[in-house]
């Protein structure tokens, strides 16, 4: 018997990005030659809100979480001596990915690539940004806008790349189960195909093209026998939506594409090398089923709850895949689950309850409508409610955090400060410097850019219009112009959205019932409240800088309201000036500060200077996120009355503490609350 021939293994990437576009491009030169076989690169919180470095938002943020990117001279430096005709490259970006692309094409062009070849995939899914990630910039008409213009050029000009992938992986770290995650990423792949469709921009004899460039990245959790049924479960749906709805008859161009990023939300703080055998579990449901493997994957590190891993534990997770790759025998055998009975009930399941929802959510007129109304952050707000819930009362067990917490001293964080790479302070004022530079100089040898101001006002003209705005934006990029100037253009003719925060109607989690611990916390709220001669506690819950991930903010709202308190809770992107305005004008007793992309260290001590010098003193700051312990060491010394990061598991014993700061600062007893 002839020995079956492997597979093909599937397209290996670490999502990277840091500092500068100079360190970037090191950083993926190596991973390259560690045997990576794509790039996944990660921008700055500035680059995807569509802000230059300098913007006063910028602040804190410039570097932190992905590679600045203002203008054609950075996309140069980032992809210096790396022949993009031969690479495949995803780009994390949405709201600005046009600006990206035409960045990408444009130094593909100057490296004398043919751009037909060129090969890859912008994120690109912008209702995942109302409802998780926060990096939206415009509303959601103007944004499917972007998408769809993207989608039309990309099929004529760039055949080979991935213009969309619908981004189901944010859904899930903001709460979402299975079945909200397949049916609301498959809403959203409707809203884009009927977008694309009514535009006219594409024949319909070339609509099988734009559904094969459909692809999507996926998460997946630990529950690694669900997560798998949940691809099943995708594959067949997709597979019928193309078919009946748009009447795509080849079967290739209705194949189901995806990507995954294993699950981060579920790493821990506590016992980070737990977190190595959570990532294996979760590589192994997108790679496992031969009928659903992922055609990419990208693996978080062990310590990516800690802070930003080092070029040694992005090199750990890559050795994770390329061992079952290279050394297993996973990839010799067809699909090791077909005809088993206990996944295929378990599929149709998924795929039943998927259905019902997408059909609740078309009702209601489609993705981009249930965005508007709330109703899909609502829903997310609950899940993940509810999901706290059971970890919080034990029912949901996670090894280290509320079981089994009793560890040996841990030898890869003895020293924590050299367990994560930290971002030099100085890269933030040597990016800003630079982009002065380039503004200065753009229009002088040797770039000799055309003055950017024209091609900014055809940008405008033509968004004021109803024609394809990519050429307007490769014109833009051939001109010099920055992020900022073209999404500044951008949001003159659009203007800007402020998506639903889904905290006030989300349904309550933690019921106070006699003798529980919410029940005892709610007498602590109330005593205070009366002993200040206050009707109600209230406590501002502030998101300063550009991080959108608003998850955590959104359940200490969410909980603290269950609790007794009014709640300020104004969502994401506030100026540290917005924040102290909204308390003093509020007369709030608390102010807690959410921060997750680094930007803590200027951004929150800068809110305690502005609340001393408005004279209010008396109002505690709460400081919550992934702050490394020297920093927290800091913010406290700085004036800080308490900090939560994420081992800090327990919400209502968080409320609380913050209950015990507000007596505090106004110099009340301590409250001896029966536990």
């Amino acid at each position: 018997m002839t020995e079956r021939q492997k597979d093909r293994p599937w397209l290996m990437r670490t999502y990277a990005g840091h500092s500068t576009a100079e360190a970037s491009n090191e950083l993926y030169r190596r991973n390259l030659a560690k045997g990576q076989t794509g790039l996944s690169v990660a921008f700055d919180l500035p680059t995807q809100t569509g802000y230059d470095s300098d913007h006063i938002l910028a602040r804190g943020e410039v570097g932190r979480v992905g590679v600045p990117v203002a203008h054609l001279g950075d996309m140069r430096r980032l992809f210096q001596d790396i022949p993009l005709e031969q690479m495949n490259t995803s780009m994390t970006i949405n709201a600005t990915a046009m600006w990206l692309l035409a960045l990408y094409q444009v130094v593909a062009e100057e490296q004398g690539a043919d751009i037909t070849r060129l090969q890859g995939t912008t994120q690109n899914d912008i209702v995942k940004e109302y409802l998780s990630r926060g990096t939206h910039v415009f509303p959601p008409g103007p944004s499917l806008r972007l998408t769809t213009d993207m989608i039309a050029y990309t099929v004529s000009h760039l055949p080979k790349w991935n213009p969309i992938n619908i981004c189901s992986y944010h859904l899930q770290e903001a709460g979402a189960t299975p079945v909200q995650e397949i049916a609301y990423a498959m809403s959203t792949a409707i809203a884009v195909l009927d977008a694309v469709r009514d535009s006219g921009q594409v024949p319909a004899e070339k609509f099988g093209d734009v559904v094969a460039r459909i692809s999507f990245f996926v998460n997946a959790g630990v529950r690694f026998i669900e997560e798998m049924c949940k691809m099943r479960a995708f594959g067949r749906i997709w597979d019928k939506v193309t078919h009946e709805r748009y009447g795509i008859e080849d079967t290739k161009q209705r194949r189901f594409r995806y990507g995954v990023q294993v699950n981060s939300l579920g790493l821990t703080e506590a016992q980070p090398e737990n977190n190595v055998q959570r990532i294996v579990l979760e590589m192994l449901a997108v790679t496992l089923s031969k009928d659903a493997r992922a055609r990419a994957v990208q693996l978080p590190a062990w310590n990516e709850a800690l802070g930003l891993p080092r070029p040694w534990d992005q090199q750990w997770s890559l050795r994770i895949q390329q061992v079952l790759a290279h050394e297993s025998d996973l990839l010799e055998y067809e699909d090791i689950f077909a005809g088993s009975h206990v996944i295929e009930a378990k599929v149709e399941k998924l795929v039943e309850e998927s259905l019902a929802e997408i059909d609740r959510i078309q009702e209601m007129g489609g993705a981009m409508a249930a965005v508007e109304s709330g109703y899909l952050k609502s829903q997310l707000v609950s899940s993940h409610a509810e999901r706290r819930a059971r970890i919080e009362s034990g029912q949901e067990k996670i090894i280290g955090v509320n079981i089994f917490e009793t560890t040996e001293p841990n030898p890869l964080t003895a020293d924590l400060d050299t367990a994560i790479q930290t971002v030099d302070p100085a890269v933030e004022a040597r990016v800003v410097s630079s982009l002065q530079h380039w503004r200065d100089t753009r229009y002088q040898p040797p770039f000799n850019h055309p003055r950017p101001c024209k091609a900014l006002e055809r940008l405008k003209e033509a968004a004021q219009g109803t024609g394809n705005l990519m050429e307007a934006t490769l014109e833009c990029a051939r001109a010099g112009v920055t992020t900022g100037e073209w999404a500044g253009a951008l949001r003159e003719v659009f203007g800007e959205f402020r998506a639903p925060t889904g905290v006030s109607s989300a349904p309550v989690a933690v019921p106070a019932e006699e003798g529980s611990a919410m029940a005892d916390v709610r007498r602590k709220v109330d005593l205070t409240a009366k002993e200040l001669g206050s009707g109600k506690l209230r406590f501002l819950v502030g998101k300063p800088g550009l991080d959108g991930h608003s998850n955590g903010a959104e359940q200490i709202a969410v909980r603290a309201r269950d609790a007794g308190f009014e709640v300020v809770y104004q969502g994401i992107r506030l100026t540290p000036e917005q924040i102290v305005d909204a308390a003093l004008a509020e007369d709030v007793h608390a102010v807690g500060l959410s921060i997750l992309s680094g930007s803590h260290a200027q951004l929150v001590p800068d809110v305690l200077d502005r609340l001393r010098v408005a004279g209010a003193t008396d109002i505690p700051v709460i400081a919550g996120g992934i702050i490394p312990n020297g920093d927290a060491e800091q913010l406290r010394a700085a004036g800080v009355a308490a900090v939560f990061t994420p081992k800090d598991f327990d919400i209502t014993g968080i409320i609380g503490c913050i209950v015990d700061e507000i007596r505090k600062a106004n110099k009340l007893d301590p409250l001896e609350v029966p536990a």
